[in-house]
């Protein structure tokens, strides 16, 4: 007896191993910190900080190429268009390729406006510099395993990008050790190590496409590559996605600016709080990626009927790890902060909060499920515009009429709100959607 219907099983095959690949993203970013925390002077690990945040700032708005490609490549597999499918993957590499010599090309101008925003003390800042003159370096590697992340789960094959995933935080872990400790490099051995780790990864996906996915080797004229309709497309979607990647980044960026404002306590009870919204980003990501595969898949054969299905399940599991994840938070929230910090008086001021953590997989979790059902069909206008409108007309409104009355409260209230109202926007859009 099957205890899981079909399509359950199709969302657990896709979101189980996206949700690993989730979690190897802040395994790195620990392993690097605890290493530069080991180390004589504490300037390293604000030199990690400001320099990762650079590149995390940088590649997050590029975005774009993983999800582009994924709801392109998804709708392409379901038709049976072997040359479209191969396309996709052209030209989502060439502007990963365009866009990381152009981040080379202009790395010192980038440097020099990034750090005139951020503010950290010459030495660490110097430190911060080194760090990123060497990682620059990875942008082309880095952005091309975007474009074949998100074309592999156009596939319906997310088994791949988690090995990909694995072998490079392996990779990138073992040269830490390797720079840091065995050769007493600082910040610099780090980003190098990120470096030749992000090009062990890009070798492996080529090496998956010339294995597994040979048939879609293919040569095509420019001519053909950049087809009138299809290039159109394909930028229109990806600058819709850069669009609305640009204004989640506002708001996030909004919220620690604010906090820091609020003085260093309230940024670092904020700080550590925000942690928690990111955990449970990890696991409803994994079922937004799986919706991109499914449902680009179901419009790419014109299969309404498993479409509307697909979408309803994918509500199913997203509702449920966002109740599961709210009731882990409200039974373990004291003991997870005493792991996270030991400062007794951060952490009985952040139980104060405490309602916010509790509720914000509730309020979030429609956000996160509608993106990946928007970006597998392409509908990127609609999540674009209900970016914007959640952003501009909820997040900043609610936070400054709040926070007269309710101080720091209002900006977990006003974040809150913002991906609620997103989760909303988009189901009123969904109907609106023309995909047939």
């Amino acid at each position: 007896m099957k205890i899981l219907s079909p399509i359950n099983n199709k969302i657990l095959k896709l979101a189980i191993p996206n949700i690993v690949t989730n979690i190897t993203v802040p395994l790195l970013g620990i392993v690097d910190l605890a290493l530069m925390g080991h180390l004589s002077n504490p300037i390293y690990i604000g030199a990690i900080a400001l320099g990762s945040l650079i590149f995390n700032m940088i590649y997050s708005s590029f975005g774009f190429l993983r999800m582009g490609s994924s709801g392109m490549a998804a709708q392409a597999f379901g038709a049976s268009l072997q040359e479209e499918i191969s396309l996709v993957l052209i030209r989502s590499l060439l502007v990963a390729m365009g866009l990381a010599v152009s981040l080379i090309l202009f790395q010192f101008p980038i440097q020099w406006i990034a750090f005139k925003i951020l503010d950290g003390s010459e030495a660490v800042t110097t430190l911060a510099k080194d760090y990123f003159n060497v990682r620059i370096w990875a942008a082309p590697a880095t952005l091309g395993l975007m474009a074949f992340f998100g074309w592999f789960l156009g596939l319906q094959d997310a088994k791949r990008p988690m090995i990909i995933a694995i072998v490079i935080n392996l990779v990138n872990i073992g040269l830490n050790f390797v720079f840091v400790l065995g050769l007493n490099m600082t910040s610099s051995g780090v980003a190098l190590a990120t470096v030749i780790a992000q090009y062990s990864g890009l070798f492996l996906a080529i090496y998956f496409l010339l294995t597994k996915y040979k048939v879609y080797v293919r040569r095509f004229s420019f001519v053909v590559i950049l087809k009138g309709e299809a290039i159109i497309r394909f930028f229109k979607v990806n600058s819709d996605i850069f669009i609305r990647t640009i204004f989640l980044l506002l708001t996030l960026a909004f919220f620690t600016n604010t906090s820091a404002k609020a003085g260093d306590e309230t940024l670092a009870i904020n700080t550590i709080l925000l942690q928690f919204f990111m955990i449970f980003s990890y696991f409803a990501d994994g079922f937004a990626y799986a919706g991109e595969a499914l449902t680009g898949k179901a419009l790419g054969a014109k299969d309404k009927v498993n479409l509307n299905y697909t979408v309803k399940h994918l509500f199913y599991w997203g509702g449920g790890a966002a109740v599961l994840a709210s009731f882990v938070f409200f039974i373990g929230l004291e003991p997870m902060l005493k792991l996270m910090t030991s400062n007794k008086e951060i952490r009985e001021i952040a139980l104060q909060y405490s309602i916010w953590v509790v509720i914000i997989p509730l309020t979030s979790s429609a956000a996160f499920i509608w993106d990946g059902i928007f970006v597998g069909v392409t509908a990127s206008k609609g999540m674009r515009n209900a970016m914007i409108i959640s952003a501009i007309f909820i997040f900043l409104p609610s936070y400054y009429i709040a926070v007269v009355y309710i101080g720091n409260n209002a900006l977990w209230l006003s974040l809150n709100l913002f991906m609620f109202a997103r989760g909303v926007l988009m189901w009123f859009m969904w109907g609106r959607v023309k995909l047939w």
